[in-house]
């Protein structure tokens, strides 16, 4: 096969990489310069979408609707505007080997890319049970959530096992936005995490009993503390059991499983410097190889605001951390310099009527504001996380978009705290004074 030759490459082809084309078409990128290889079959999307609106029975969110950059309020980059600005997109295109010193890509198809600049936005894949010979994880109808292929059979199972039962195995942000779904979807849901509340790397024990409470009230059994441990199928080879640790056995139509994702950083083994699980970068989302940089999932590095080196998965560090590399890329072949990267942590979810936003780190002291309580009409609370004196994090459920802004700026101020009951009871107003 003939090989192909590119100035610059990004390998990946998810949110990262749609906001690495849009910021290199404003930087003036050439025709035939930029190509995108991606083992998905469509242009870059916002996959947040497909564990939200992709899968609702009513106002479904469908492509291309939600191709990025829409999910910051931007221009929608269809396939025509790749076309259109000369940028090159290998769609189901699996790269299988990468040979960072003779700037090489191969796919599985025997193709070879030739690159000078290489951008490693190759995301995260989700943990399957099956990694782990967990009895009966090969069963039909036992989905995972990350491409929009895992969406389709998922949607097409919800179809077919109508008012069914459902089991959600995880309690992080894919099982509670997908026990949402399901149960809008009129599933009967059971929701199984091994924890002792639902997404504990950020929620304290008061923050989770409000969403275990609301889940509860909307008629999801949550059931803590155990794991799966195997599943059993019918004849057809479709999932109707999963068998827990604690030696409960609960029937299932369908299972959703996450469980959670790791980096996909194998192809550079070896070759590139690793930390912390992912690939080590500064702050300009260089690598230790020359004219190589790594964004998104996969890149490790310096978060300023609290001094430290941290791997960040959310979509916000995705769009951010491709757009900072870009202009360090185009700076340099300048000669020119940028400012360095300069986060602020921030996550969201929503999920039934509800949304949070939250910003900064979850360390310290935590103050809890506003009423927790599930049966509360509308719901409206928040937690600070206090460390050092200062508020280094804030949480916030159904904040206003003013409200929002507000703890964001309070997260990346990092005020004074004297009074942790004064915090309590000034609640919201505090970030609002800011």
């Amino acid at each position: 096969m003939a090989e192909k030759s590119f100035k610059y490459v990004i390998v990946g082809g998810g949110v990262a990489a749609g906001y690495a084309a849009r910021e290199f078409a404003k930087q003036g990128v050439q025709p035939g310069e930029l190509a995108i290889i991606s083992k998905e079959a469509v242009a870059p999307y916002e996959r947040p979408a497909l564990s939200k609106a992709y899968l609702f029975p009513e106002g479904t969110a469908r492509l291309p609707g939600f191709h990025v950059c829409v999910g910051s309020g931007g221009e929608r980059l269809l396939p025509e505007w790749y076309k259109e600005k000369g940028i090159e997109l290998f769609l189901s295109t699996e790269i299988v080997k990468a040979e960072l010193a003779a700037k090489t890509l191969i796919s599985a198809a025997g193709e070879t890319f030739k690159y000078h600049t290489l951008i490693i936005a190759t995301g995260s894949t989700v943990i399957r049970l099956t990694d782990f010979g967990v009895q009966g994880a090969d069963s039909k109808n036992i989905f995972y959530l990350r491409e929009i292929d895992d969406a389709d059979k998922l949607i097409e199972a919800i179809k077919a096992k109508k008012n069914g039962k459902a089991v959600i195995v995880g309690g992080g942000y894919i099982g509670l936005e997908l026990g949402a779904v399901a149960k809008i979807n009129n599933l009967e849901v059971s929701m199984v995490y091994p924890e002792p509340w639902c997404m504990p790397r950020l929620f304290t024990a008061d923050i989770a009993a409000f969403y275990e409470g609301y889940y509860a009230n909307k008629g999801i059994k949550i059931i803590k503390g155990t794991v799966a441990v195997g599943f059993t199928a019918d004849s057809n080879g479709e999932v109707k059991e999963v068998k827990l640790k604690d030696g409960r056995v609960l029937e299932a139509d369908i299972v959703v499983v996450g469980v959670g994702g790791r980096p996909l950083i194998s192809l550079f083994k070896g070759q590139v410097e690793e930390e912390k699980g992912g690939i080590k970068t500064d702050a300009f989302f260089k690598t230790s190889v020359p004219d190589v940089y790594a964004v998104g999932d996969v890149a490790t590095f310096p978060l300023k605001l609290f001094n430290d080196i941290r791997r960040v998965e959310h979509v916000d560090h995705a769009r951010k951390s491709a757009e900072q590399a870009v202009k360090a890329i185009k700076a340099s072949e300048e000669g020119k310099s940028i400012e360095e990267y300069d986060y602020l942590p921030f996550f969201y979810s929503r999920s039934f009527d509800l949304s949070w936003q939250f910003y900064g780190d979850n360390v310290g002291d935590t103050v809890l504001f506003g009423s927790n309580k599930p049966t509360s009409p509308p719901p409206k609370f928040g937690t600070y996380w206090v460390k050092d004196g200062k508020v280094v994090g804030v949480f916030l459920e159904s904040g206003t978009p003013e409200e929002n802004k507000a703890i964001a700026k309070v997260a990346r101020v990092q005020p004074p705290v004297e009074n942790l009951d004064l915090l309590k009871n000034e609640g919201l107003s505090f970030a609002s004074k800011i």
